[in-house]
């Protein structure tokens, strides 16, 4: 039998997991069908210009450190980084704008002459529970096999039960927001962090308030845009050794004898394989696009709610009115109608929050030059891409209230006629199974975080590695996936040559 791995797909997991293999000296090939590496994390060209049209904040660096470590690598050889002074700003009509620092003491004083005294000590408050959270997490679960609440409360240790319930795994991040901020427009700037796991904070736990802390702890900008820190990993993967093939894709995983044994590309070429690691959605097995004989490989069930989808116009655009800075949200005027239009009425919401990356620009807004520059706006939407074609008559009107959003906070955009729109229906299209969810299941309820499968599935030899799959989704959870599905397969090749 070969002793190669093959992984399917170039995301940030699959070339996290691709490093870690054969930095051991197993020998990879990594089948893309994309032209280029990143998976989610991608580029549009127009007008001359490369939109991020993916994941568009950087964090968590030393996950990707210790990765560069492992493989006797430094980051800063394939990376391009500059740390960002401002982290996010954020707007609301009729209101003045607030921005946060990298600098937590200059974040306490503008939130203080945001929202007063009271706020900023709400702010304090709020960072240290998210910094606990995170502390106690961080080696336990994030970067470990996915546990069950029972073997997490044991690496806690059961004598810890103040950490255990610290976590307010029972309570609801927007509930737990309201205890450390009485103004509303800090309600939503908080509770938008349980987005980036694809979440309502009306119905996320409190946990994810974590995820502003990883923020406050540092947002890197990627020289090149995000598909830098793709091109520089995949350079640092073929560096050692691994075969990246793009333009291949997988039709199908062959079982044989009970393991998986083989891949067939969607040209026809069969590929033997000592193991297969899936970089892609869980969905993909249940759904039959990698093969009859996987549908029932994941060891988890399929989640009761998908994430979050989203739809985006990629753009050049000339701006004026509004000092975007290179990470700016616009906030809706009833946050909890936008997250029931998605969840409960599976419906575009009809006053949407709104994103812009500005991707051109440092992370205050400064730009060099002036004329059109490239935008990413992201509006969220429900995942439902599988089953529904977002016509025009749905789009237009959520772009106008977009729009209308942004003007009521002072921006005014032209944008080019080549405008790319990305919707739930073409997300589905390129993640199969995903219904065009972009952060797997969504995490509602204290269970949701077990729920997501770990990297070993119920077929010998067969790995998943993903943002659908433990630790969970954005760029570091990726990597860390594909970590753990390269330790999970190093591990049982141990145990069987014992």
């Amino acid at each position: 039998m070969t002793d190669r791995v093959i992984i399917i797909g170039a995301g940030m997991a699959g070339l996290a997991a691709a490093i870690d293999l054969v930095a051991r000296g197993v020998p990879v090939t990594v089948l893309e069908r994309a032209a280029a590496p990143g998976g989610k994390m991608h580029q549009i060209e127009k007008d001359g210009f490369h939109i991020d049209a993916g994941p568009t904040v950087f964090t968590m660096r030393w996950a990707f450190e210790r990765l560069c470590e492992h493989a006797s690598k430094n980051l800063d050889d394939y990376v391009t980084l500059k740390k960002a002074e401002v982290l996010a700003r954020h707007a609301w009509p009729g209101s003045p704008t607030l921005d946060l620092f990298a600098d937590h003491e200059r974040s306490v004083d503008a939130i203080g002459e945001f929202a007063g005294r009271d706020a900023a000590h709400g702010f304090r408050s709020f960072t240290e529970d998210a910094g606990r959270i995170f502390r106690t997490l961080k080696e336990s679960f994030i970067t470990a096999p996915r546990p069950g609440p029972i073997e997490l409360s044991r690496r806690i240790g059961f004598m810890n039960i103040s950490d255990l319930l610290h976590m307010k795994p029972f309570t609801t991040m927007w509930r737990a927001l309201g205890t450390h901020f009485k103004d509303p427009r800090l309600q939503q700037l908080f509770g938008r962090y349980a987005t980036y796991c694809g979440s309502s904070p009306y119905q996320a736990p409190a946990t994810l308030m974590l995820v502003a802390y990883v923020e406050a702890e540092g947002v890197w900008l990627v020289d090149g845009g995000m598909t830098g820190l793709a091109k520089g990993f995949a350079r640092m993967a073929e560096d050692l050794g691994t075969e990246i093939r793009y333009g291949t894709g997988v039709s199908e995983i062959v079982v044989e004898s009970g393991r998986a044994a083989a891949i067939i590309t969607d040209k026809g070429e069969r590929i033997t394989a000592r193991a297969v690691i899936s970089n892609g959605d869980v969905a993909a097995f249940a759904s039959g696009a990698l093969g009859a004989g996987v549908r029932g490989a994941a060891t988890a069930p399929l989640p009761a709610a998908r994430s979050l989808s989203a739809v985006t116009w990629a753009m050049a655009a000339e701006t004026e009115g509004f000092p975007l800075a290179h990470h700016t949200v616009f906030f809706s005027d009833d946050y909890e109608a936008e997250f029931d239009a998605i969840f409960k009425h599976r419906r575009l919401p009809a006053s949407p929050t709104t994103y812009i990356c500005a991707n051109g620009r440092a992370d205050d807004g400064t730009r060099i030059d002036g004329g059109p520059e490239p935008l990413m706006c992201l509006v969220n939407a429900p995942a439902i891409g599988d089953t529904h074609t977002f016509s025009e008559t749905e789009i237009d009107p959520c772009k106008t209230a977009m729009l209308d959003l942004l003007k009521r906070c002072g921006l005014s955009i032209r944008a080019s006629p080549a405008t790319k729109v990305t919707t739930p229906s073409d997300f589905a299209t390129m993640f199969p199974g995903s219904g065009g969810a972009i952060y797997g299941q969504a995490s509602h309820g204290w269970m949701a975080s077990f729920q997501r499968p770990g990297a070993r599935t119920k077929i010998p030899g067969l790995y998943m590695a993903g943002g659908s799959v433990h630790p969970g989704p954005g760029v570091p959870m990726a990597a860390l996936s594909g970590r753990q599905a390269a330790a999970a397969l190093m591990a049982d090749r141990s145990s069987k040559a014992r």
